[in-house]
This record gives structure tokens, sequence and C-alpha cells, in this order.
């Protein structure tokens, strides 16, 4: 039996698959994360001078993947522009996510940017970064059915966690990339699921895809503090 327009219309309203606060800004969430509890290496060198952070920019989390590749993986997306998440604070964390129905093909594409400072006390910006990139890929990793695989290529670490997830009745294919470069975590998430018993899309297309545009992502983050510094 058909869903009515207006039924369709409440399941797209609150569709995103919710997988992970990474910038605290994933699956249109509030950007409002707090930073990860130091580690020991941290602590170790929490005396000295920690070194500078390699980034001191976050790029625009909406212009972070290109207009071509949004068109692609969210077609028909309610918004080509993307719809930005609240941030306290837009130099430290950020994000964008667009959504659209195909048809009953239902897709999601999701950008979450953090950046650390190196702090005395704390550490580094980069062993915080790296602190909360296994943290995140813990996160993601503890979805019941999710497999992670490490990517190359992507940053100066990454993790793929795929997942099926099912909400609202309705089986999502969720394909996650957790990416570290620098000081900068990088979590970008994919996901579709096909309304009135359209056939849910495979997970290694929504792989290749999430990858692709994670490696934009990352990208940009340098783009970004290339352009600040010239």
């Amino acid at each position: 039996m058909h869903r009515s327009a207006p039924r369709i219309a409440r399941v797209l309203a609150c569709a995103a698959v919710p997988v992970l606060l990474a910038a605290g800004c994933s699956s249109g969430s509030d950007s409002s994360a707090k930073s990860p509890s130091p580690s020991s290496s941290a602590k170790t060198s929490a005396s000295a001078t920690p070194a500078a952070a390699k980034f001191t920019k976050l790029p625009d989390p909406c212009k972070s993947v290109t207009q071509a590749t949004v068109a692609r993986l969210v077609p028909k997306a309610k918004s080509a522009a993307g719809t930005a998440a609240k941030s306290s604070d837009a130099a430290a964390r950020g994000g964008c996510s667009w959504n659209g129905l195909d048809g009953y093909q239902f897709r999601w594409l999701d950008v979450a940017l953090q950046r650390f400072d190196s702090t005395k006390g704390v550490g580094s910006a980069e062993e915080q970064a790296k602190n909360r990139f296994t943290e995140q890929v813990a996160t993601a990793g503890g979805i019941k059915g999710a497999t992670s695989t490490k990517a190359d290529g992507i940053g100066d670490e990454a993790t793929v966690v795929s997942a099926p997830v099912e909400k609202d009745k309705l089986h999502y294919q969720d394909e996650t990339v957790i990416a570290r470069t620098g000081n900068v975590i990088v979590i970008l998430s994919h996901n579709g699921a096909g309304f009135e018993d359209a056939k849910t899309p495979g997970a290694d297309q929504l792989m290749k895809d999430a990858i692709a545009a994670a490696k934009e992502a990352v990208a940009s983050v340098a783009a970004a503090n290339t352009a600040a510094n010239t």
C-alpha cells in the first residue's frame, strides 16, 4: 500500500540517519561537540610549549565539496547550496548537509569539520585531533552491524564505516568516512534509502561516492589555509 504524500513529507522531515556527532554537526545537529579529554601522551607533553597548529582556518563546510559532487550524490537536492549546521565557533567547528528525493530514492550527504588549536597544558593541535579521530572511529564502529575499513589517500589517516540502519520502518545504508588531516577532523556521511518499497541503495556505490567526496572535503581544508596565507 502506498503512503500518502503527507506521510512521505513527514518521513522526509526526519529522514536523515544520525550516525555521529563528530564536529557536533553530523546529520544536521547543532555544532556543540566538546573537545576530548587529553590523553596520557598529551599530558606528558603538556609542560612543554606544544607545536603550532598546522591549519588555522576551516573552509566553508557548504563549499567543502563541489556542486557537481552534490548533484551526483544527492539528485534533486532540496538546496544545492546545502544547509549549514549551527556553530558557536565557526573557526573551530562547522558542518553542512544536503538531502533530496529522486522519485522514491532518498539521499543524504553531510560534512562535519572540527579544528584543534595547540594549548599548553592540553597538548598540540595534532595530538588532540588524533585523539578525536580515534574516538570517532570507535563511536561509528559501535553501531550495530557496522564494519570498519582503513582507507588510504584521504588525509593523514582515514577509516570508512559501513552500516545498515533502520529508522521509521525504512532501511538505510550509511557510509561514513572519518578522516584526519593535520589538526582537523573531517567526517563525511552519505546514506540513502528506497521509499515505497524501492530498493535500498548498494553499499559499494555509496562507499565509493563517500570516499570521493571526503577527498574533496579534506583537500578543501588545505586550500582554505593556502588562500588565507596568500
